[in-house]
Order: structure tokens, then C-alpha cells, then sequence
């Protein structure tokens, strides 16, 4: 199991540098599938961001809107699995529709590196209850009632996390669920190697 979860996806050097340290390769044989279903155009700019940060170090990318049809069994395999931001809640839900989610399953299961951004980091703990906790949350506007996640981890990212505003938000959402719950800064990384995981700052 490799996992690289993070707030805003490859955007520092020390980000960076540790994935590369992961990835373990040449990025120019390295293959990565981004993953995005932007519904408005803040999404849209936030995942070309995430496309250009992964495209930047070289790697070869294939992005797949899941907007757009497309055959599942056709996709190759990917050494990568990037999964974009947006509303929680819509991209899990459109991804049981579509049926990448297994496809994501059986990818990481196979060997490669989980990279979330966002939504996609929290959707690879146990459940996506987070997202919508508190005064920044995500709105659950189409009524999603399964919130459970892909469950590689038994931790639950806190993407962009604010001390001064989010602090006792998330510690009380702590006290309610039985698992563990990790808040990430736009500037940190969970970093999740078998048993073995740490922050990057």
C-alpha cells in the first residue's frame, strides 16, 4: 500500500521531493491516471492545476473526466492514481456510478501509489463523513447516504487545515467516530507505506 495524501496535491518542493523519494523511478517511464469530476469552474481551475503539477515533473498523464464516457476495461494499468478535488460527496458518488472505483482499487492493490488532493485524499480513509463537518464543509447535496470510503487507511485526512479556525471543530468531531483522524495543511503530506506512515512538512 502506497499512499500520498495531501491538501492541494504536489505544490512545494518538499511535497514533491518526498513523492519522488516514493516513486522510486524515472518519472519519464512513470504513467499516472488524474482522476477529476469538476462541476463548476473553481473545481475545473483547481484540477488543471493538479494536472500541470503532475505533467511538470515529467510524467507521462492521462486524465480521465469522468464526465466524459469512457470503457473501464480499456484503461491500461498505471503506476499512479491521482484523484483531484472537488465536493466530496459528488466525486465518490460519481465514482460508484462509473465504476472507476474499483478499477482504483485494484490498481493500489496491484502496487501503485495512491496520490489524493482534497476530496481524493478523504475519500481514501474509512468514510467521507469528514467533509462535511464543521463551517468550511462540504454540502452533501445529493443526499449521499454511503459515506464509506475506499478504506486503504483507517485514518481520516482534515484537508486545509486552519488551527486558529478549525481546531476545536475537529477535535470534537474526533470524540464521535471510532477511527483516527489526521488534519493536513495546504503545506503537509500523509504519507502512508504499508505499515509504516509520517508527515511531511
Amino acid at each position: 500500500m502506497k499512499l500520498f495524501l495531501t491538501s492541494t496535491g504536489l505544490s512545494s518542493p518538499k511535497i514533491i521531493e518526498g513523492f519522488l523519494k516514493i516513486l522510486n523511478g524515472v518519472p519519464e517511464k512513470t504513467c499516472a491516471l488524474v482522476i477529476a469530476y469538476g462541476q463548476n469552474e473553481i473545481e475545473e481551475f483547481y484540477i488543471e492545476e493538479s494536472k500541470k503539477q503532475v505533467q511538470n515533473l515529467g510524467i507521462n498523464t492521462t486524465s480521465l473526466n469522468m464526465q466524459d464516457s469512457f470503457e473501464i476495461n480499456e484503461l491500461p494499468n498505471f503506476d499512479v492514481m491521482y484523484v483531484c478535488g472537488g465536493n466530496t460527496f459528488s466525486i465518490l458518488n460519481k465514482m460508484r456510478e462509473v465504476r472507476i472505483d474499483e478499477f482504483i482499487k485494484s490498481e493500489v492493490a496491484r502496487g501503485a501509489i495512491y496520490v489524493g488532493v482534497s476530496a481524493g485524499s478523504i475519500i481514501a480513509g474509512p468514510s467521507i463523513e469528514i467533509a462535511g463537518w464543521g463551517t468550511g464543509g462540504d454540502e452533501n447535496e445529493i443526499g449521499l447516504e454511503d459515506l464509506i470510503g475506499f478504506g486503504f487507511t483507517n485514518i481520516a485526512v482534515s484537508p486545509h487545515f486552519d488551527i486558529y479556525s478549525q481546531k476545536e471543530e475537529i477535535e470534537e468531531f474526533k470524540k464521535k467516530v471510532n477511527y483516527t483522524v489526521q488534519e493536513l495543511t495546504d503545506e503537509q503530506a500523509l504519507v502512508i507505506l504499508d505499515s509504516d506512515k509520517y508527515i511531511i512538512n
